[in-house]
């Protein structure tokens, strides 16, 4: 089977692959990377194409659906987290002067 066959995915997996495409293209990424994240999605949630029937296959995580479009780090803003900082070193530099 060469690389970037599709064949051992399930009808399932290509929905989704097409589904999960859509919503990248919709944030303008371009065809080929929205894509290429698609099929990554896929394989990462279901660990490649699985072979149908009742009780074949591992159940899908879907940890990297939840993830998605959630921004990583802090949830404040630089702005907040600056002054926050500096009000802190202000307030341990006056105690420190008492």
């Amino acid at each position: 089977m060469p690389r970037g066959d599709k064949s051992s995915y399930t009808d399932k997996q290509k929905r989704k692959a097409a589904h999960i495409r859509d919503g990248y293209e919709a944030r303008g990424v371009s065809h080929e990377e929205a894509e290429s994240r698609a099929w990554a999605t896929v394989n990462k949630e279901s660990g490649g194409g699985n072979k149908s029937g009742s009780g074949r296959g591992k159940p899908d995580n879907h940890a990297s659906s939840r993830k998605g479009g959630h921004i990583s780090g802090s949830s404040q803003s630089h702005a907040t987290r600056s002054a926050a900082a500096k009000k802190g070193w202000e307030t341990r530099r006056r105690r420190a002067q008492a």
